[in-house]
Protein backbone atom coordinates (compact mmCIF):
# COMPACT_ATOMS: atom_id res chain seq x y z
CA UNK A 1 0.00 0.00 0.00
CA UNK A 2 2.97 2.67 0.46
CA UNK A 3 4.31 1.93 -2.55
CA UNK A 4 1.12 2.28 -4.38
CA UNK A 5 1.00 5.51 -2.48
CA UNK A 6 4.18 6.71 -3.22
CA UNK A 7 3.91 5.94 -7.35
CA UNK A 8 0.19 7.67 -7.07
CA UNK A 9 1.68 10.65 -5.27
CA UNK A 10 5.04 10.66 -7.87
CA UNK A 11 2.67 10.78 -10.77
CA UNK A 12 0.66 13.22 -9.15
CA UNK A 13 3.27 15.23 -8.91
CA UNK A 14 4.58 15.13 -12.63
CA UNK A 15 0.75 15.59 -13.79
CA UNK A 16 0.19 18.84 -11.43
CA UNK A 17 3.63 20.53 -13.04
CA UNK A 18 2.81 19.73 -16.79
CA UNK A 19 -0.74 20.86 -16.30
CA UNK A 20 0.92 24.04 -14.93
CA UNK A 21 3.62 24.04 -17.74
CA UNK A 22 0.53 24.34 -20.05
CA UNK A 23 -1.57 26.57 -18.83
CA UNK A 24 1.70 28.66 -18.77
CA UNK A 25 2.22 28.27 -22.14
CA UNK A 26 -0.78 30.44 -23.28
CA UNK A 27 -1.41 32.78 -20.48
CA UNK A 28 -3.56 35.54 -22.66
CA UNK A 29 -5.91 32.43 -24.20
CA UNK A 30 -9.26 32.64 -23.41
CA UNK A 31 -10.14 31.54 -19.70
CA UNK A 32 -11.26 28.07 -20.22
CA UNK A 33 -9.52 26.85 -23.49
CA UNK A 34 -6.15 25.96 -21.69
CA UNK A 35 -8.61 23.15 -18.98
CA UNK A 36 -10.99 22.20 -22.19
CA UNK A 37 -7.74 21.32 -24.28
CA UNK A 38 -5.88 19.55 -20.67
CA UNK A 39 -9.31 17.80 -19.95
CA UNK A 40 -9.76 16.57 -23.79
CA UNK A 41 -6.00 15.19 -23.86
CA UNK A 42 -6.27 13.73 -20.68
CA UNK A 43 -9.31 11.78 -21.17
CA UNK A 44 -7.48 10.76 -24.45
CA UNK A 45 -4.57 9.40 -22.18
CA UNK A 46 -6.39 8.22 -19.17
CA UNK A 47 -8.87 6.01 -21.41
CA UNK A 48 -5.96 4.72 -23.99
CA UNK A 49 -4.09 3.86 -20.68
CA UNK A 50 -6.95 2.32 -18.62
CA UNK A 51 -7.79 -0.09 -22.39
CA UNK A 52 -4.07 -1.12 -22.10
CA UNK A 53 -4.60 -1.84 -18.53
CA UNK A 54 -7.22 -4.12 -19.21
CA UNK A 55 -5.96 -5.44 -21.95
CA UNK A 56 -2.37 -6.64 -19.39
CA UNK A 57 -0.44 -4.52 -21.98
CA UNK A 58 0.84 -2.20 -19.18
CA UNK A 59 1.71 -5.63 -17.34
CA UNK A 60 2.64 -3.62 -13.87
CA UNK A 61 0.14 -2.62 -11.41
CA UNK A 62 1.89 0.20 -10.03
CA UNK A 63 3.16 1.69 -13.27
CA UNK A 64 -1.42 1.63 -14.17
CA UNK A 65 -1.21 3.54 -10.62
CA UNK A 66 1.05 6.41 -11.48
CA UNK A 67 0.04 7.09 -14.96
CA UNK A 68 -3.57 6.60 -14.51
CA UNK A 69 -4.23 7.83 -11.29
CA UNK A 70 -1.22 10.06 -10.14
CA UNK A 71 -0.41 11.46 -13.97
CA UNK A 72 -3.81 11.64 -15.54
CA UNK A 73 -5.00 12.95 -11.87
CA UNK A 74 -2.70 15.25 -11.24
CA UNK A 75 -2.74 16.62 -15.22
CA UNK A 76 -6.43 16.66 -15.34
CA UNK A 77 -9.07 18.49 -13.58
CA UNK A 78 -12.48 18.63 -13.06
CA UNK A 79 -12.54 21.56 -9.96
CA UNK A 80 -10.83 24.33 -12.30
CA UNK A 81 -13.30 23.38 -14.73
CA UNK A 82 -16.62 23.62 -13.20
CA UNK A 83 -14.54 27.36 -11.43
CA UNK A 84 -14.17 28.40 -15.09
CA UNK A 85 -17.82 27.09 -16.42
CA UNK A 86 -19.34 28.82 -13.51
CA UNK A 87 -17.74 32.15 -13.66
CA UNK A 88 -18.42 32.16 -17.41
CA UNK A 89 -21.99 31.27 -16.40
CA UNK A 90 -22.40 34.56 -14.12
CA UNK A 91 -20.71 36.75 -16.23
CA UNK A 92 -22.17 39.10 -19.06
CA UNK A 93 -21.76 36.79 -21.60
CA UNK A 94 -23.67 33.60 -19.89
CA UNK A 95 -23.64 31.39 -23.76
CA UNK A 96 -20.16 31.47 -23.55
CA UNK A 97 -20.54 29.40 -20.33
CA UNK A 98 -23.05 26.60 -22.02
CA UNK A 99 -20.25 26.57 -25.22
CA UNK A 100 -17.65 25.65 -22.78
CA UNK A 101 -19.89 23.61 -20.99
CA UNK A 102 -20.68 21.78 -23.96
CA UNK A 103 -17.99 21.26 -25.56
CA UNK A 104 -15.86 20.42 -22.52
CA UNK A 105 -18.36 17.27 -22.39
CA UNK A 106 -18.13 16.28 -26.29
CA UNK A 107 -14.10 16.74 -26.54
CA UNK A 108 -13.81 14.35 -23.26
CA UNK A 109 -15.98 12.04 -24.10
CA UNK A 110 -15.06 11.87 -27.85
CA UNK A 111 -11.52 12.21 -26.82
CA UNK A 112 -11.80 9.37 -24.27
CA UNK A 113 -13.65 7.36 -26.81
CA UNK A 114 -10.68 7.60 -30.00
CA UNK A 115 -8.00 6.96 -26.76
CA UNK A 116 -9.96 3.49 -25.88
CA UNK A 117 -10.50 2.64 -29.68
CA UNK A 118 -6.71 3.07 -30.51
CA UNK A 119 -5.25 1.35 -27.47
CA UNK A 120 -7.64 -1.66 -28.94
Amino acid sequence: MLVSCMVVGIGGFAGSVLRYLCSSLAPSAPMGLPTLLINAVGSFVLATLTTWTLKGALGNEQLSLMLRVGLCGGFTTFSTFSVEALQLLEGDKPYLGLVYLTLSCALGLGAAYLGSALAR
